[in-house]
């Protein structure tokens, strides 16, 4: 049996169900982006939201993908199976969840206009990346989101 709500939680609760609809996790594999997610689903649970996965791949030049043709089939592939996990995770907490896979050479700008394009309400992420390696309390992309976006950003450590 459930206690009733005490009326802060009745506010947290209303609140959150008007505010967060569209929640974009930024996904690439890492521990701590799969934290972001778990915490999006959390959310998306109380505030009957939507997520969207977004994981953006390098871009290269074309002579240098020329030579990396069978590095980027490994990418995509690598990329397919974080958001084939992603949304198998989202579905076990009855989460609608839709997948963003791109190429760029700027993740940081390409994670912010997809934010904005398609009006997501907050960006919910890992404090760090795969591409971080160094003891950082923020990675790189974690860093640039959270300083560049007009979207609200939830760092999860």
């Amino acid at each position: 049996m459930y206690a009733p709500l005490n009326s802060n939680e009745c506010i947290l609760n209303s609140m959150l169900q008007n505010r967060f609809k569209k929640i974009l996790v930024p996904l690439d594999g890492s521990l701590n982006s799969i934290r972001g997610l778990n915490e999006a689903i959390s959310l998306a649970r109380q505030s009957d939201a939507v997520i969207t996965g977004i994981h953006v791949m390098p871009n290269y030049s074309p002579k240098v993908s020329r030579i990396l043709k069978s590095y980027k089939s490994e990418l995509i592939k690598n990329a397919k199976k974080i958001m084939s996990q992603a949304k198998t995770s989202a579905a076990r907490h009855g989460i609608t969840f839709y997948e963003k896979n791109t190429t760029s050479r700027d993740v940081v700008s390409t994670i912010i206009g997809y934010a904005k394009s398609n009006r997501s309400d907050i960006i919910i992420m890992g404090s760090q990346g795969d591409g971080n390696r160094r003891k950082e309390y923020l990675g790189s992309v974690a860093n640039g989101i959270l300083h560049d976006s007009k979207t609200p950003v939830l760092i999860v450590k």
